[in-house]
């Protein structure tokens, strides 16, 4: 332990007076392994960053949810067979909370966009949901002011609702100005009860609660009748159950309600969102590849570039290696030695490459509106590949070295 501890010391001291005696020479060569250790740590924690931004956006829409709906998500049925599908009702809704399990949470919604109007100001394509009991527990809407939907308000169709806070700022100036004050939908008083707390930007899409209004379903189906849009039915699993569970449940209990035979196909999709996470993840896995494709091209020259250096410290420290072995320092570690210094080498570049992008990720991140970050993982991949690259440029003229006969060596 203690000799490898040696070898390991006088490798970085070697490293370190090369770079001291032949800066520009050094980081001329070490020049692609910066660029190389830059390119693939800027692709993966970019990539990581926003994978990981969009995939919680997603989740947050209902990541362990089954949405029952006309229409498919995967794009695999024909568009013709899904337009004669029957749209899911509230009826069907009622209907599945007696068939399911009591822990099951159900809730039915439709979508409006329209305008809300306060006094003379008028907000255009307002998101207006209609919502049944559950649907705050499925979607954990938080309140930062005021109260959200009560039972009674949504069983009796009160004319109450909550708003979001970039709809509320819009009308009222200041967000939490809007609890306790009105406005009309369709000339219909509607009384503001509560203010959502602002959720920022949502790159998957979705509910984008911050600019929505959300009703009680049965007020808003007595506001636009049938001009309402994408009525689904949302169910969410009891403690312990899985995805999969929910779906084969939920399936064989709609197929009942909808009294389709055993021969006959799903007039009605279960979706989920794992097809997008799934399809997300396969978009980045190809960007990430793009960043390996680059970075390798810019890593196999700054390899090169580390081999003439080695090559060129063999030849000037030959009399160095001669003494060395004719006083007994065995091959192995002579070897060592030199392989040390050109991981060390290759670990220097590399940690240039990973400050500039850490300088990139804070100028990115202001940019972009979401934080990017270079997680542990990536660090430990960026010296495994430095420590690899190193390891490569080295072993040929570390043999070279190791191999040299110590009278010749001498007289050099």
């Amino acid at each position: 332990m203690r000799r490898t501890l040696e070898i390991l010391g006088t490798g970085l001291k070697m490293a370190i007076g090369e770079l001291r005696s032949n800066k520009l020479r050094t980081f001329l060569s070490l020049f692609g392994i910066t660029i190389g250790i830059f390119c693939i740590i800027s692709v993966l924690a970019t990539v990581n960053s926003l994978k990981q931004n969009i995939q919680d956006d997603i989740r947050s829409l209902g990541g362990e949810t089954v949405f029952i709906d006309k229409w498919d998500w995967t794009g695999t049925i024909p568009y013709w067979k899904l337009m004669n599908r029957p749209e899911p009702s509230y009826v069907e809704m009622q209907q599945l909370r007696r068939i399911l399990p009591a822990s099951y949470k159900i809730a039915y919604t439709i979508q409006r966009n329209d305008k809300i109007e306060l006094d003379d100001v008028a907000l255009e394509n307002v998101n207006m949901y209609g919502v049944t009991e559950d649907f705050n527990s499925i979607q954990n809407i938080e309140i930062v002011d005021g109260r959200y939907l009560q039972s009674v308000d949504l069983d009796r169709g009160a004319n109450y609702a909550v708003i979001g806070t970039n709809a509320a700022e819009q009308l009222f100036g200041v967000a939490s100005k809007a609890v306790g004050k009105q406005v009309k939908i369709f000339d219909r008083t509607i009384n503001i009860v509560g203010l959502i707390k602002k959720q920022g930007s949502n790159m998957g899409g979705g509910w984008q609660f911050d600019d929505c209004i959300i009703l009680p379903y049965t007020f808003l189906r007595t506001l636009v009748k049938d001009k309402w849009s994408q009525p689904n039915i949302m169910v969410k699993g009891g403690p312990g159950t899985t995805l999969a569970m929910v779906r084969d449940e939920t399936t064989a209990a709609y197929r009942s309600i909808r009294k389709l035979k055993p021969t006959q196909a799903d007039n009605f999709s279960l979706n989920d969102m794992d097809y997008f996470l799934n399809f997300t993840s396969n978009i980045f896995s190809g960007i990430n590849m793009g960043g390996w494709a680059i970075a390798g091209l810019s890593l196999f020259v700054g390899m090169f570039g580390v081999a003439n250096i080695m090559f060129v410290t063999v030849r000037e420290r030959t009399p160095q290696i001669g003494l060395k072995k004719a006083i007994g320092a065995k091959k192995m570690t002579i070897l060592l030695e030199f392989l040390m210094e050109s991981a060390f080498l290759c670990i220097m570049g590399g940690m240039i490459g990973v400050l500039l992008v850490f300088i990139l990720t804070k100028i990115i991140s202001g940019a972009m509106g979401f934080p990017i970050s270079i997680s542990i993982p990536i660090m430990v991949l960026a010296v495994s590949i430095c420590i690899i690259t190193g390891l490569l440029a080295g072993i040929i003229p570390a043999f070279k070295a190791a191999r040299l006969d110590p009278v010749v060596a001498i007289r050099s």
